[in-house]
């Protein structure tokens, strides 16, 4: 395989835009750790914490932030004619944003594969074809997995799952409340959130909480905003019980969090 270009955890702010024109000679295989919003075929298409992609070359695309900064693994590559032979062999999806429950296997072996590629090791072709058919096999875990819930009647519900994760980071000062979402996606409670945790490794609630504390970390680096008033832009009417949720996911009150920020950037 010849690598044209790689990066490992590559943070991308909240103005990234990037195009990519129909052709331009090589793969795309992209880890995404953070949501962002996908633009294929004409169609948006958001890709959820914990997934990944990989672009053909004629496959056209943009992609950029989505409302809040991300980071990304990626790897621009050229495969010989063997090792394209495999990834259509293994039925790896193509062109499509596919969930993962948890990408951190995945974003060790780039950064291993890296590590690899910028080095002057003696066997380093050798250990990028061993990295490259690695991430292959992972591919196909989680493609399997994908297609197991994505077939039969539970498959209907899949882009309504991805569309209501999607609302609640773009939403997160909403009042979400189960029984509402399970409604709007014709599903019962338990099947929702069963299905919810299954296809994205983690609890409706819990998620509901990463939105809102994610994006209280982003209102905390202005200064204009009070405490008080981001616990209410983020869905929290106690301050209180925003502090203490807030400490527990960071370790520090944003008080604390947001002194450090500025402290940081005073330096």
């Amino acid at each position: 395989m010849n690598i044209e270009n790689m990066c490992y955890n590559q943070k991308r702010d909240d103005n990234y835009v990037l195009k990519k024109r129909r052709g331009e000679g090589h793969w795309l295989f992209m880890v995404l750790r953070n949501e962002a919003l996908f633009r294929i075929d004409d169609k948006d298409v958001p890709s959820p914490e914990n997934s990944f992609v990989l672009f053909t070359p004629d496959q056209s695309f943009s992609y950029q932030a989505n409302g809040r900064g991300f980071t990304e693994d990626w790897v621009e590559f050229v495969p010989d004619e063997n090792e394209e032979q495999l990834i259509y062999d293994m039925d790896i999806p193509l062109n499509r944003i596919i969930p993962a429950t948890d990408a951190t296997d995945l974003s060790m072996i780039i950064r291993n594969l890296s590590y690899e590629f910028f080095s002057l090791n003696r066997n380093r072709l050798e250990s990028i074809d061993l990295y490259f058919r690695l991430i292959l096999s992972k591919l196909n875990e989680y493609a399997s997995d994908f297609r197991r819930y994505s077939t039969g009647h539970e498959g209907l519900y899949i882009e309504k799952l991805m569309w209501l994760r999607e609302s609640i980071y773009r939403w997160p000062a909403k009042e979400w409340k189960v029984d509402e979402m399970a409604g709007d996606i014709s599903l019962s409670r338990s099947r929702l959130q069963h299905l919810y945790s299954e296809t994205f490794g983690i609890s409706i609630s819990k998620d509901i909480i990463t939105s809102r504390l994610n994006k209280a970390t982003e209102l905390l680096k202005k200064a204009e905003n009070p405490i008080s008033r981001i616990a209410a832009m983020v869905g929290y009417s106690n301050a209180s019980y925003f502090n203490r949720q807030f400490r527990n996911r960071y370790g520090k009150t944003p008080t604390e969090y947001r002194k450090e920020i500025f402290g940081q950037s005073n330096t």
